[in-house]
């Protein structure tokens, strides 16, 4: 046992990490039913598109550091048992990958960092980030904060492997819906939505409202739009944002819907046959300077199937 203040020889790495490489899948882990999710969601998309996956755990050393000498009185050390404890996490999470594919290259990292930081730089040069939460409903307490912190400040596009229904199992052939306001983040989520529909042989929803208000707000009014000048303005305008990528992604399969109200609503709905929404980090209404716009938000908490968040370069 040592004694509160003695110096103490920090333990060596667990085993040599491969530096990250452009274009894999990241996922990060924590042994939660939420990341085991992730894993699987991650894994599949990695085997079907010839990807590297990479298993991310981090222990926030820092943190541990802060508490080390009080624990290390009474109880094996701190960051011994952290790096422990990570290194079966990422060996527990490498298996359940391979049973899914036995041939995936799976590369595992255990960082020192927080989970939340070390995942934001991988994203810079991942193809797609993912982290898992589970049957959460609708509060943005059941959210973790590293899970919120990598969706927010996260590159390229991140994955939320989400299901609002407990035990409700993952649609992998419904259709990819976009949500899109002619927004230059709104742009970037089309470019995603494109490239995921076409990578899984899926239809495409383009859908477009109106106005950014929730629904609820017009009460008893209808969800479309009836008024035929404004509902041919809003089709042509939702038009004119997919020409572009319609032309690039001739194989896609596109169909619009335009509605009146509540973006995030639709999208929520959609999400129970949709096998993916995408949605751009911030909306038309967004603030300056706000990372992650309060209709992503929404739909990152409540969709019942993955939410592909995807941000601007």
């Amino acid at each position: 046992m040592n004694r509160v203040g003695e110096t103490q020889r920090e333990p060596e790495p667990v085993d040599d990490v491969p530096s990250p490489r452009p274009g894999q899948i990241v996922v990060g882990v924590d042994g939660s039913e939420a990341s085991d999710l992730a894993v699987r969601w991650a894994s599949e998309t990695a085997a079907h598109r010839h990807r590297v996956l990479r298993i991310v755990h981090g222990y926030n050393l820092r943190a541990a550091r802060a508490v080390r000498r009080v624990h290390d009185a009474v109880k094996p050390p701190v960051v011994d048992t952290l790096r422990r404890r990570g290194a079966e996490l990422l060996a527990a999470a490498r298996e359940e990958a391979l049973r899914i594919d036995p041939s995936l290259p799976v590369e595992t990292e255990l960082s020192e960092e927080s989970a939340a930081r070390r995942l934001i730089d991988l994203s810079a040069t991942a193809d797609l980030t993912v982290l898992g939460a589970s049957g959460h409903g609708s509060t943005l307490t059941h959210l973790g904060s590293t899970l919120l912190s990598v969706v927010a400040h996260g590159h390229g596009h991140v994955v939320v492997a989400c299901c609002a229904t407990p035990g409700r199992p993952t649609h992998r052939h419904g259709p990819v819906v976009v949500g899109l306001d002619g927004s230059p983040c709104s742009a970037a989520a089309a470019a995603a939505a494109f490239a995921e529909a076409d990578a899984r042989g899926a239809d495409l929803i383009a859908l477009h409202t109106w106005h950014d208000l929730r629904a609820h707000w017009f009460a008893g009014m209808p969800d479309m739009i009836e008024d035929p000048p404004i509902a041919e303005a809003a089709d042509a305008e939702l038009r004119s944002w997919l020409t572009d990528w319609m032309e690039k992604y001739p194989g896609v399969r596109v169909t619009r819907r335009t509605y009146l109200a509540g973006p995030d609503l639709h999208l929520i709905q959609w999400s129970e046959s949709a096998q993916l929404i995408v949605v751009g980090s911030r909306g038309r209404g967004g603030f300056r300077g706000l990372l992650l716009g309060s209709k992503s938000n929404i739909v990152v908490q409540r969709a019942h199937c993955p939410v592909l968040v995807a941000h601007t370069t």
